[in-house]
């Protein structure tokens, strides 16, 4: 004769590395498996009476409510959840939920749920170190290209949809071929992680993004800054680049350090406005520094746009 019911799943709970609880009609905890220990730092004694809902981040609440929602649908299977609890000692995890209702065998209603929770911790952080080394410069440790991509594209749809204004900077190190050429990539490198520490100085918000454009240029995306404000940091950034007095004989500026020539272009959006796509803000900015590099490099040049609002829709 088989086991009753029960008796399996007490068997199988007790010997789970997973977190196995069976909640009741009133929503309250009213088993947990002895895992729950390692797991949560919590007795199984102690977690009867809990609501599951209580050991999870205020942000993530939304979370399990549209999972309840869904593990109540007739004919619908419920996908793992994936929320941040807090351990009994404070301590913040990751868990992946599994929810399973336990129906009346005669009426067919929802008695009890079956919680399954898996700590994945180890996996979230993995995931989040390589999803920050996919945007991340490995020599400057700067946002990549991609990354910048990204931001832009983010920037532009609020700049649209807000109607407001956006500046980005474009810089690139004067005769930087000839630096490694005479100096050696080594050196070259040494360059541009210094140069990427002195952009990052002298840009001082958090909301600013600064990223390795693509060799020896840098790209810095200014949300919610005008011409004016853009030429000021613009020239700050020309400024601390210069003072680093790295040595530089094929530079014919004078003192023959590394300079930088700079591009400025802002975005501002209003009805009416003809440019539509942020690779316009690009080619502004690009155009600017071209014009800096023929005036005579180490220096800043800027253009303005007039963005189309109405592509925020």
């Amino acid at each position: 004769m088989a086991p009753p019911p029960d008796i399996d799943f007490q068997y199988l709970a007790e010997h789970s590395s997973d977190v196995i609880c069976r909640v009741d009609s009133t929503s309250a905890i009213r088993y947990a498996s002895p895992s729950c220990l390692d797991v949560l730092g919590w007795t199984p004694e102690e977690m009867i009476g809990i609501r599951p809902e209580q050991l999870v981040l205020p942000e993530d609440l939304h979370i399990i409510a549209a999972a309840t929602e869904r593990t109540h649908l007739p004919g619908v299977r419920s996908a793992p959840s994936t929320v941040r609890a807090r351990r009994k000692n404070g301590g913040v995890i990751w868990l992946e939920i599994n929810a399973g209702i336990v129906r009346d065998p005669v009426t067919d209603r929802p008695v009890d749920v079956i919680l399954s929770m898996r700590d994945i911790t180890a996996r979230k952080l993995l995931e989040e170190n390589l999803a920050s080394q996919a945007l991340t410069d490995g020599l400057t440790g700067l946002a990549n290209r991609r990354a910048f991509d990204q931001s832009l594209e983010s920037e532009w749809k609020r700049t649209l949809r807000e109607g407001s204004q956006t500046s980005l900077i474009i810089l690139d190190i004067d005769h930087f071929k000839t630096l490694n050429d005479h100096s050696g990539h080594l050196f070259g490198d040494d360059c541009l992680r210094a140069v990427a520490s002195a952009i990052k100085g002298a840009v001082h918000r958090a909301i600013d993004i600064v990223a390795r454009y693509g060799g020896e240029e840098f790209a810095i995306i200014l949300p919610c800054t005008g011409a004016d404000g853009a030429l000021v940091i613009a020239e700050r950034v020309r400024a601390a680049i210069e003072d680093l007095q790295i040595p530089h004989g094929g530079n014919r500026q004078p003192g023959g350090f590394v300079t930088a020539s700079i591009g400025v272009a802002t975005a501002l959006a209003r009805h009416g406005g003809m440019v539509k796509m942020p690779e316009s803000l690009l080619m502004a900015a690009d155009s600017a520094l071209y014009r800096a590099k023929q005036d005579g490099r180490n220096r800043v040049a800027a253009n303005f746009l007039l963005t189309s609002q109405e592509m925020a829709s």
